[in-house]
């Protein structure tokens, strides 16, 4: 079953014109992101600074079908899969209300590395439970 986070637009997240800067749509999905890290039970303090384990993101896109505004109330849909053993794609649906249209939808692919050799590493368990978690 997917993640749902609710978030309210920020005026720190418009640009001069007042709608959502693009590049913070992807900041709100990756709040969403770390929330359902959380949710699922992982420290998320360890998870990003102590474990030698990284996941990076490797390519993004995000798709606007209207613009967003300040006080828009968000219902993101975060939906993760595993692409291989060693990396993952997440997809973002954005919504005013549960069940309605997206407004905006996004995608970030993750590579786990082994942050000291640089080089390929399998998912940890703990990513693999979350992947489950939220498929």
């Amino acid at each position: 079953m997917p993640f749902i986070h609710q978030r309210t637009v920020r005026f720190r997240d418009t640009d001069a014109a007042g709608v959502v800067y693009f590049a913070n749509v992807l900041a709100i999905c990756h709040e969403a992101y770390e929330e359902s890290l959380m949710v699922a039970g992982l420290d998320l303090k360890v998870f990003f600074q102590g474990s030698g384990v990284a996941v990076p993101i490797v390519h993004a896109e995000v798709d606007f079908f209207r613009p967003l505004h300040c006080g828009d109330r968000l219902v993101i849909q975060l939906t993760p899969h595993a692409a291989s053993n060693h990396e993952f794609e997440i997809s973002y649906q954005i919504c005013l209300t549960e069940g309605e249209r997206p407004i905006c939808q996004a995608s970030t692919r993750h590579v786990c590395i082994q942050i000291a050799e640089r080089s390929r590493r399998d998912l940890p368990v703990e990513l693999c439970q979350w992947l489950e978690r939220f498929a």
